[in-house]
């Protein structure tokens, strides 16, 4: 008998409110392809980490990690999140009625192998009115291989992008402190 593409239900809920009340959509098609035609095949299996809310509230955690299990028995690890950015001219430090609605979002996933490297980056939807330049491939390669043992910025280690500047380090320092924050969990 084949195994179900995915077997979640009771495990997670596909869907979850983030701080701006929009929801994020934590299996995308994008993921469940990219899983498919790249690592997996058609049988895998995807279970969410438990982690404590203090250690999520602490590594300010805006999305859930995941192990995925291939048929084949390979295991890989994955975070679904959001980016929260503000809109081009209207930045504030810090989220406040004053400024509510100024800011603007993007939803993506960052694959992981057994040795808590990356092996993909992906954006599943983009929000946000300018920017979109960073869901291209060609650009989110430079992630690849990434372990969060080195410091990551634009325009040094990772290419900057004209237009694209406030999504480009929003990105960019969400994948360093998932990586960062995945080599801090002894075991998985």
């Amino acid at each position: 008998m084949k195994l179900l593409t995915i077997i979640i239900p009771g495990i997670f809920s596909l869907f979850i409110n983030s701080n701006d009340g929009e929801e994020i959509n934590f299996n995308p098609q994008l993921l469940q392809k990219e899983l498919s035609t790249l690592l997996c095949g058609k049988n895998f299996q995807m279970h969410e980490l438990q982690l404590p809310d203090s250690i999520v509230r602490i590594n300010q955690v805006n999305g859930k990690f995941f192990t995925i299990m291939c048929k084949e028995g390979n295991k890989f690890l994955a975070y679904v999140g959001r980016v929260n950015s503000c809109r081009a001219g209207v930045c504030s430090s810090q989220k406040t009625n004053e400024h509510e609605g100024e800011y603007e979002y993007f939803d993506y996933f960052i694959l992981f192998d057994l040795e808590k490297r990356v092996t993909a980056v992906r954006v599943y939807n983009y929000e946000a009115t300018h920017g979109q330049e960073i869901m291209v491939k060609g650009w989110l390669k430079q992630f690849i291989g990434y372990d969060g043992t080195k410091k990551l910025r634009v325009g040094k280690e990772i290419d900057s992008i004209s237009g694209a500047t406030i999504s480009a380090n929003g990105i960019t320092a969400d994948i360093e402190q998932k990586a960062l924050f995945l080599q801090s969990l002894e075991k998985i």
